[in-house]
């Protein structure tokens, strides 16, 4: 941790910092915050992208987090998140528990009047399949 957060008051904690944020914001954005809640096992929503960056925080259980070049990975509670949206297409952001739900809260920075996600086609996930990391068997 820096020297810049050692003073900080009790119970205020810095759980991760993204260096050069502002460089991949586009002009213009707007912040909007968003929860997500996924029932018990719940896959969340098919393949999309988002219209700009997003940074959270999984507030509750486990989700199976999966962007486009890296590799599947499970994000627990207190677990921070980063996607840097446009053209990266979010694979999985599915409930990873059978048994609970989980939830993250994420803030997007995109254009005002864009959509927060838009689903990719088939035709398209077909075309970008060489950029999907390959899954560990």
């Amino acid at each position: 941790m820096s020297t810049e957060h050692t003073h900080l008051p009790p119970g205020v904690e810095v759980i991760t910092t993204l260096p050069d944020a502002s460089a991949r914001i586009p002009s213009g954005a707007e912040a909007r915050t968003i929860r997500v809640t996924l029932p018990p096992g719940d896959p969340g929503a098919p393949p999309h992208r988002h219209p700009g960056p997003l940074f959270g925080y999984v507030t509750q259980g486990e989700i199976l987090f999966e962007l486009e070049g890296q590799p599947p990975r499970v994000l627990k509670a207190g677990d921070a998140l980063f996607e840097p949206g446009g053209d990266v297409i979010h694979y999985q952001g599915a409930n990873n528990l059978p048994d609970a739900q989980s939830q993250l809260v994420v803030t997007l920075f995109a254009p005002p009047g864009t959509p927060v996600l838009t689903v990719v086609g088939v035709e398209e996930l077909t075309e970008r399949r060489h950029l999907r990391v390959a899954q560990p068997r």
